[in-house]
């Protein structure tokens, strides 16, 4: 199988990289838009800041490649972000596949602490992506999220209830680090190249 990952100037990547080689994928790191359409799936991962990400995105036109792509794309972390309509983080409009707003966690009391950092359990799973996935802890960090929305698929608690991970065609994406989250996140890889 052919699985791309998007080159851009967010951390993390290397992680996914080797997550994927784990699962017998050996990955194609590119931000070559002919590369990523021709993927059999694409993932979309990284640790960043928005308003630099985008950014570097638009520079390369990625933003335009990202939203047309047909295969199954996956968003990590910022790349769930980025694939929403708007952010808080810099005040920037994203690629807009989802149709949300993200934004930054409030502390309400003196124990929430921003970034929300460590594992947490997913609840209302659903979709593909989410199979045999109920209850189970998976591992974050960010201090913004996306609220629950009809593209939710499933959710988690910091603060308040916001999306986990979300889906809409041919788009999943996960704001916790599947690469990260041992045998669960294996799971949800392994799901999403079976899609």
């Amino acid at each position: 199988m052919n699985v791309a990952i998007v080159k851009y100037n967010a951390g993390n990547i290397y992680s996914v990289v080797n997550a994927l080689k784990r699962l017998g994928v050996e990955p194609l790191l590119t931000d070559d838009a002919e590369q990523l359409q021709h993927a059999d799936r694409v993932v979309f991962p990284g640790q960043g800041e928005a308003s630099g990400a985008m950014e570097y995105l638009r520079s390369r036109k990625l933003d335009d490649v990202i939203r047309n792509l047909k295969q199954p794309v996956l968003g990590i972390c910022i790349g769930q972000q980025l694939m929403c309509r708007h952010s808080e983080e810099g005040n920037t409009d994203c690629i807009g596949i989802f149709d949300a707003d993200v934004r930054l966690f409030q502390p309400e009391h003196h124990e929430d602490k921003v970034p929300c950092m460590g594992w947490n359990r997913l609840y209302d799973t659903q979709s593909p992506l989410m199979q045999g996935i109920e209850g189970e802890y998976v591992y974050f960090v960010h201090s913004y999220y996306v609220p629950i929305c009809p593209e939710t698929i499933a959710k988690a608690d910091y603060i308040q209830p916001y999306s986990a991970a979300m889906h809409k065609d041919n788009f999943y994406a996960c704001q916790f680090h599947p690469e990260k989250s041992g045998r669960v996140g294996e799971r949800i890889i392994k799901n999403f190249l079976e899609l």
